[in-house]
């Protein structure tokens, strides 16, 4: 009998040591190279409606060593650049822009097109924003029903609805909201359902505006639940103002933990409901590289075994609970800074002090840079994800050298590289130096 007993015990474990495998092995066919090229809906837009450009800028990508495609076809506006029953589909993008011909889809051509030279082709959504401020343009502007979503901003003069803030372009919604995580995940599942042949989706925007962000009364509501108790002063436990300068309240940590929060089961949901479509997909995202500061807009891409509470005095104990590394099979950041490597940063006197939008002032660190930034997200997500470092091409403008340089940084410093966005290419005609850059 006990020999019996022994049998089992051994059994059991070879399968559990054979199942852990198999999701470690599942996992790591996501650590491959790749060198990822961005398309920009509303940048793009004019271009992409003739099917010959698509063709010709895909072949003119493969030639520079691009081996991923990530198509925006949900830009901030809300409306989607494809047939769906959810959403607003965009006919046009600009005063005089080209209309959009219906009779055929663009990613269609995208994905088939794409897959007869080798490229992995993704979608890109722009989750928690649905409209233009510049233009009083898209969801929230159009949609009577939806117009309760936009987030409501704590600024030193008071509560501010973003569509109000015109120095804004992206009129942010409000994550904690059920019907808003509801919608943004039916469209994202209409998708990858309407896109078998798709190899991925990668989300963006998954977050909060900012630190200012969200201060309605039905944000309270969901905070409270949260905590399990009432706040007795609201916004003032969260925090307060004297003059311009922030004064952290009672509950200000809670408060940073509870919007993690928020997004940590957003992600996990949208991994789950997407898998169950297509299990192949390849579910990814994208965020800044900021570490030290993304708690301003209410995301840990971090693993769950990273503690930041050891290192930031922002992070409870529990913070940690809310990384989402562990839920991505592509994690794609922005390094968007000018400099390169980490000894650059100390060689401008500009470069002392950066205020985010939100108000936040932060001393520029090795992070500040290219090399820095890339080492940085790979020591928060512990290598439960493949990390591709970004760059936001623009920022190299007139310094064609640099760019190539930033490239082979983020080859060096991750497992590939990002550019945003082709049509920064386009324009200054660095089809050379992206080749140079993306070279192994």
């Amino acid at each position: 009998m006990l020999r019996f007993i022994y049998l089992i015990i051994a059994v059991s474990i070879s399968v559990v040591s054979c199942s852990t495998k198999k999701e470690v092995d599942d996992k790591s066919k996501y650590f491959v190279d790749r060198n990822i090229l961005w398309f920009d809906a509303t940048a793009n837009f004019d271009r992409f409606c003739d099917k010959d450009s698509i063709v010709y800028y895909l072949n003119k990508s493969k030639e520079a060593g691009v081996t991923d495609i990530v198509i925006d076809v949900k830009p901030i506006t809300g409306e989607v650049l494809y047939a769906s029953k959810i959403a607003p589909v965009m006919k046009s993008w600009g005063k005089e822009g080209t209309t959009k011909d219906l009779s055929w889809d663009m990613l269609s051509v995208f994905i088939e097109e794409g897959h007869k030279l080798g490229f992995k082709v993704h979608a890109s959504t722009n989750v928690f924003v649905a409209g233009h401020n510049y233009y009083d343009r898209g969801v929230v502007y159009e949609d009577s029903t939806k117009s309760d979503w936009q987030t409501l901003s704590y600024l030193p003069k008071g509560m501010v609805k973003i569509t109000d803030q015109k120095n804004k372009y992206s009129a942010m919604i409000n994550p904690a909201l059920k019907q808003v995580r509801d919608y943004e995940l039916s469209i994202l599942k209409e998708l990858v359902s309407s896109y078998p042949k798709l190899d991925g989706i990668i989300l963006d925007r998954v977050r909060f505006d900012n630190l200012n962000a969200d201060f309605s009364d039905s944000s309270k509501i969901v905070f409270e639940n949260y905590i399990g108790q009432k706040v007795e002063n609201f916004p003032s436990d969260i925090y307060t103002f004297e003059g311009e300068e922030r004064k952290d309240g009672k509950l200000y940590k809670q408060w940073l933990e509870w919007r993690a929060s928020i997004i940590h089961d957003f992600i996990y949901t949208a991994r789950e409901e997407l898998k169950s479509i297509n299990p192949n997909i390849i579910f990814g995202d994208y965020t800044g590289s900021w570490y030290p500061l993304y708690f301003d807009v209410g995301v840990n891409f971090a693993s769950k075994e990273y503690d930041p509470s050891g290192e930031f005095d922002w992070a409870t104990a529990n913070y940690k609970n809310y990384g989402y590394a562990e839920a991505l099979d592509l994690f794609t950041t922005g390094n968007y800074y000018f400099e390169v490597e980490k000894s650059e940063l100390t060689a401008h006197n500009d470069t002392t002090k950066k205020t985010l939008e939100s108000g936040l002032v932060v001393a520029k660190e090795d992070w500040y840079t290219v090399e820095g930034s890339a080492e940085l997200v790979n020591k928060v997500t512990m290598g439960k994800t493949p990390v591709y470092a970004g760059l936001f091409v623009e920022q190299y403008k007139d310094n064609p050298a640099q760019f190539v340089k930033a490239l082979k940084m983020c080859r060096a410093k991750s497992q590939g590289a990002m550019i945003f966005d082709i049509v920064h290419i386009i324009n200054y005609g660095w089809w050379d130096e992206l080749k140079e850059g993306l070279a192994k």
